[in-house]
């Protein structure tokens, strides 16, 4: 079971995890990833303001909240809960950037980035869930 608060989030067994989300790397690349996706979208065109753009800003958004949710929650099983829906989010992101590059609202250059941009937190989401699954 992990003990959380602002300042520490510890094992029983007193192993470091975080001593706030602001310090994860995963919430680090999860929030330059929405500046990202802010950036490639404020070039869309009016008629997706609150469209696809905006249905992009939410899920991008939602990847780094649910992970600062999480870490705030009192045991890994909720963690990792909200760690499974800030990767929900990333997939819906990724899903929406390429119907944004079949749209052509968004170049070649800049898909092929954001996706770079998504592997990268995927990766280390991926890796932080499987940590916490090694913990009991």
């Amino acid at each position: 079971m992990l003990v959380a608060s602002r300042q520490l989030l510890t094992t029983q067994d007193g192993a470091h995890v975080a001593k706030h989300y602001k310090e994860l790397v995963v919430w680090q690349r999860a929030m330059d990833l929405v500046t990202e996706v802010y950036r490639a979208t404020a070039v869309f065109p009016d008629h997706e303001k609150f469209g696809l753009a905006a249905q992009l800003h939410r899920a991008a958004v939602s990847v780094p909240s649910n992970i600062a949710e999480g870490q705030g929650r009192l045991t890994v099983g909720e963690f990792k809960q909200f760690l499974g829906h800030a990767r929900g989010s990333l997939f819906e992101v990724e899903t929406q950037v390429m119907i944004a590059g079949n749209l052509g609202l968004i170049s070649e250059e800049k898909r092929q980035n954001l996706h770079e941009s998504i592997d990268d937190v995927g990766r280390l989401l991926n890796g932080l869930i499987r940590s916490l699954s090694t913990r009991k």
